[in-house]
């Protein structure tokens, strides 16, 4: 007998940063649980891509291009989605930046700047856009995808673990003000990810070396490890899980070292 706790049927997700990695692997699990999805990125064919392996798989797929730095794509992105759904159950907020690599004391202000307006400011907007719709509809899920790395000093990503660290306060508010109206909101904080956006890590030998050392599971992380406990959070499986964190990084941040 299927568990009706993590069944998605009759649900509109979207997935923004979610034409390739984490958030790919993301939208493609929530159409499996039978989830309508809005596969969003910047580049509308690699967005289609996706869509056509929801669709190749028996789900419904939406593609709606959308910068996050852009206010005007945010709200196009939410005005789409009603448009063509009516409703909105789940919004996953995957899309993030990290344009510096290095000490914080060299970062440059435009770079700096643009780490928050990504990473925090862009999923704010976001979240406002969605509230009223689930609020009017009787509830609803919203999802940072925020990094392990905002649990933990950096002396390489500084800005960019600053930035994921205000994504769980975010989180921890929105909980606060919005639980009543039955909105819940969560962060996962993924550890070292195979993916594009984490290459410059787990490319090179001495940090992978360095990380694999000091994980319990003793691999790097695959972006369907995230996945599943996106479904989790954003189902009715974790319909009690309100303003939390759930780190999934193979025991990293338990391990020491």
């Amino acid at each position: 007998m299927a568990s009706k706790l993590f069944d998605m049927k009759g649900k509109v997700a979207v997935v923004t940063g979610s034409s390739r990695g984490i958030g790919k692997a993301i939208a493609i699990e929530l159409a499996r649980a039978g989830a309508k999805v809005v596969v969003s990125s910047r580049k509308a064919d690699a967005c289609e891509a996706v869509a056509q392996i929801i669709r190749g798989e028996g789900g419904e797929a939406m593609v709606v291009p959308c910068n996050i730095s852009s206010r005007d794509d945010c709200q196009a992105l939410i005005h789409q989605t009603l448009s063509t759904y009516s409703r909105l159950d789940a919004l996953v907020c995957n899309a993030a930046v990290n344009p510096y690599f290095g000490p914080i004391i060299d970062v440059p202000d435009a770079a700096f700047d643009k780490i928050m307006a990504s990473n925090i400011k862009s999923n704010l907007w976001l979240c406002q856009l969605a509230k009223p719709t689930m609020e009017a509809q009787g509830g609803g899920s919203i999802l940072i995808i925020s990094s392990i790395g905002g649990l933990r000093g950096s002396a390489l990503l500084g800005a960019y673990c600053i930035s994921k660290a205000a994504d769980m306060q975010l989180a921890r508010n929105l909980a606060v003000e919005w639980g009543p109206a039955n909105i819940r909101t969560n962060c996962i904080a993924p550890g070292l990810i195979r993916t594009d956006f984490a290459r410059a890590l787990w490319e090179n030998p001495d940090i992978e070396r360095e990380i694999l050392r000091n994980c319990p599971a003793g691999r790097i992380g695959e972006p369907e490890d995230i996945a599943g406990a996106a479904l989790f959070l954003v189902s009715d499986a974790g319909r009690y899980t309100n303003g939390q964190t759930l780190a999934v990084d193979g025991g990293v941040t338990i391990a020491g070292g």
